[in-house]
């Protein structure tokens, strides 16, 4: 049965890449998905780098 599974999930993986690398439309919404995920992943980067402990204004009080 793990062999069957292997080689099924083989086929759909191979599958699944002629589908995206010929479809025009699928192509684009691979494209945009990761741009996505890349301007999140950049936004909370960029969050994490401006919420750095500034000790100075703790001292003004």
């Amino acid at each position: 049965m793990g062999k069957d599974f292997a080689v099924g999930l083989f086929l759909g993986m191979v599958g699944g890449a002629l589908i995206i690398a010929n479809s025009y439309k699928a192509r684009k919404l691979v494209k945009d998905g990761q741009k996505q995920v890349q301007e999140k992943v950049t936004e909370m980067c960029g969050k994490k780098d401006n919420s750095s402990d500034n000790y100075e204004e703790l001292d003004e009080d």
